[in-house]
């Protein structure tokens, strides 16, 4: 139980900084959070808890795997909430995730590669 809530709470004050840092500056608040610490995390706390190799390897393959159809949606953000405000943006840029998804697993079946 303790493990859990040390993983609680050094996740959400990564999170808690970063809100804080793009308060300050954009960029700076952009770069951070576009790095992959969600991921790191995870690998981290994955082996932490004694995940094989194996499984932290296919976890990091799948992440990339579900980089690519994620990408619009922050092309698509921008856009929208100058236009429709911060609620339709992100309930636009999450139907759109949700479509993009779908056409890449279409896609990577078709290569033989299934993702969902």
């Amino acid at each position: 139980m303790a493990f859990i809530l040390i993983k609680l709470f050094v996740t959400a004050g990564f999170i808690v900084l970063i809100t804080e840092i793009a308060k300050r500056s954009d960029k700076f608040g952009g770069m951070i959070a576009a790095l992959p610490l969600t991921t790191l995390l995870v690998i981290f706390w994955m082996h932490f808890e004694g995940a094989s190799e194996n499984k932290i390897a296919n976890h990091i393959t799948y992440t990339l795997f579900f980089i690519a159809p994620t990408l619009p949606m922050f092309f698509l953000f921008p856009w929208l909430i100058g236009k429709f405000g911060f609620f339709a943006a992100a309930t636009g840029s999450i139907v759109l995730t949700i479509f993009c998804i779908y056409v890449f697993n279409l896609f990577s079946e078709s290569i033989g590669f299934r993702i969902l």
